[in-house]
């Protein structure tokens, strides 16, 4: 028998009927750069890695196209939060725009119902690299929203 089948016939075993793990909730998060909590954000968006495949065919072995895996990329990360009073992603931008490039490292951390850490992804070196400030309307009732939008140098997903 194959591990991965004595690992499956393992988890049977020791199951309990009537317990079983939910999956977290995405609403359940926060958001951390180098080490201080920047504010309650209402959407992340970006968490995403696609390494590019380059695809060739040979002379004589036309039936058969071989994948060959290239460079990884990256998507950026997209910050939404309420404007408040808080500035600090707000100064990180300008001075950015003003030349001086802090680059920081930061966390997304899931919480589980408990409100505890269960899941949290790294990236790493991010620089902000777009702004956009609310949309105003005197028929709404909305929050007025900010985002950001953070570049970066790789992903690491911790448990």
């Amino acid at each position: 028998m194959s591990y991965k089948m004595v690992n499956v016939v393992e988890q049977r075993r020791n199951w309990v009927p009537g317990s079983r793990q939910d999956p977290y909730l995405a609403f359940n998060f926060v958001v951390e750069i180098d080490g201080v909590t920047v504010g309650g954000f209402t959407e992340v968006s970006g968490l995403s890695i696609e390494t590019q495949v380059e695809r060739k065919t040979f002379g004589g072995e036309n039936y058969k196209e071989y994948a060959f895996l290239t460079q990884t990329k990256y998507s950026d990360i997209t910050l939404k939060h309420g404007v408040t009073c808080d500035d600090y992603l707000w100064n990180w931008y300008q001075r950015v725009v003003n030349g001086i490039i802090t680059r920081k490292n930061g966390s997304i951390c899931l919480l589980d119902q408990a409100g505890n850490p269960s899941i949290w992804w790294d990236f790493l070196e991010a620089c902000p690299i777009k702004w956009e400030g609310p949309t105003f309307s005197a028929s709404s009732s909305a929050v007025a929203a900010e985002s950001i939008v953070l570049t970066h140098n790789g992903i690491q997903m911790h448990r």
